[in-house]
């Protein structure tokens, strides 16, 4: 990422060593450990170099104002957390552009006419807590503040207790209508995540929907036993049966015209290598174009999961951890975008499978989004990628759409 160090992309650069994942390759960076708090570090000193006031709201979003905050802002921005072993671009690129624009802005001399923040969204990824964009959920009242407050990580800590580590107060996050009043509008840039831009030859795309997707927990019970001991014939072993249950989940997908279901993270309890397991927990992550699809497609992978695992004598219990709708952005929005920035034969209007902070907050404010050009078409790897080039035209199209709500 060094040809990003003196252009406009500076930011990449200056966070291109935070997070680094040395075991997955890419980066981990994850909701206020160690990576994750030097990236709020890193833009809030950033911000503040543009002449920025920052704040952390309730939830331990954080914006940037240019200004006193006020009602019927523009807001633009996105996230700076990722998957386990991520890409640079999902969501720093977001945040980077939205800084550029500003600058940009700011040093032509432009005064806006109406408040202006940069928002950066707390786990966006739900790669700590489980719960995808719990930031923007828990800001709009799209979670339950007692089930968020009690959500587990990995080590034990519980949402609540991470909170107060980070200085927040535990007893006040959820829903907060007073920074939700603020916003008039919002615009996430993002890189794109699958090859629409690709195959359109075009560097920059307004986002038309985003697909219906959840989370499901798959826990199939089995018996746990000695590895040496137990015959081959007399095992009740459930992570062969969470393997059938993976098979599964693929062919229920490809029976779904536009579905996608995925089985990308397992537990195995208690996962010893001379221990036969006694459970396996499996996450679903499904998507389809609507939301009756996307239930149909959970119900039959859910009975084929059910019949997959009693082949090897075991048990499965489905529970839903997240669940968004299908999200349609306001076709007026979405057209006057367009028309801003050059038209409908420029910027096309594309549909996407991956859930965004937009797509939730779509649901209580005017929301927006544009892509960026990724030439691999690979998203959630070390993979993705965006040329300088295009990253540009997105930190174009931004400043010209700021400049035209401002």
């Amino acid at each position: 990422m060094s040809e990003l160090a003196h252009g406009t992309l500076a930011g990449l650069a200056e966070i291109a060593d935070t997070g680094r994942d040395a075991r997955r390759g890419g980066y981990s960076r994850h909701l206020w450990q160690g990576p994750d708090l030097e990236l709020r570090a890193w833009f809030t000193e950033r911000a503040e170099r543009l002449g920025l006031g920052v704040e952390t709201d309730r939830n331990g979003n954080l914006w940037a104002w240019w200004g006193e905050p006020g009602p019927d802002a523009v807001v633009t921005g996105s996230h700076l957390d990722s998957v386990p072993g991520g890409g640079a671009y999902d969501g720093p690129l977001g945040v980077v552009s939205a800084l550029e624009a500003v600058a940009r802005l700011r040093a032509s001399g432009f005064t806006p006419s109406r408040p202006l923040a940069v928002l950066v969204f707390a786990e966006e990824e739900g790669s700590r807590f489980g719960i995808a964009c719990l930031g923007s959920r828990l800001l709009t009242g799209g979670i339950d503040a007692g089930r968020a407050r009690a959500l587990v990580d990995a080590d034990g800590v519980t949402l609540a207790e991470a909170a107060h580590r980070a200085g927040l107060d535990p007893a006040h996050l959820g829903v907060d209508r007073e920074a939700l009043a603020r916003i008039g509008l919002f615009i996430e840039l993002h890189v794109e995540q699958g090859r629409g831009l690709i195959d359109l030859g075009r560097p920059v795309a307004v986002a038309s929907s985003i697909l219906a997707h959840g989370r499901w927990r798959l826990t199939v019970t089995g018996q746990g036993n000695h590895a040496g001991a137990t015959l081959m014939g007399d095992r009740r072993d459930p992570l062969l049966a969470a393997a059938r249950a993976v098979v599964a989940v693929q062919d229920e997908a490809l029976n779904h015209p536009g579905a996608r279901a995925t089985v990308g993270r397992l537990e195995v309890v208690p996962g010893g290598t001379n221990v036969i397991a006694s459970s396996v927990h499996a996450w679903l992550d499904a998507r389809a174009p609507t939301d009756a699809a996307t239930r149909d497609l959970v119900t039959a992978i859910e009975a084929a999961v059910g019949e997959a695992v009693t082949v090897n004598g075991c048990s499965v219990a489905v529970t839903e951890e997240s669940w968004t709708g299908t999200v349609t952005f306001d076709a007026v929005l979405v057209g006057r975008f367009r028309a801003v920035l050059g038209g409908g034969a420029l910027v096309p209007a594309l549909p996407t499978g991956a859930g965004h902070d937009a797509g939730v907050l779509a649901a209580s404010v005017p929301s927006a989004m544009l892509f960026v050009r990724n030439p691999t078409g690979v998203s959630h790897s070390p993979e993705e990628f965006a040329e300088v080039d295009d990253c540009v035209a997105g930190i174009d199209a931004l400043a010209s759409l700021l400049r035209s709500l401002l």
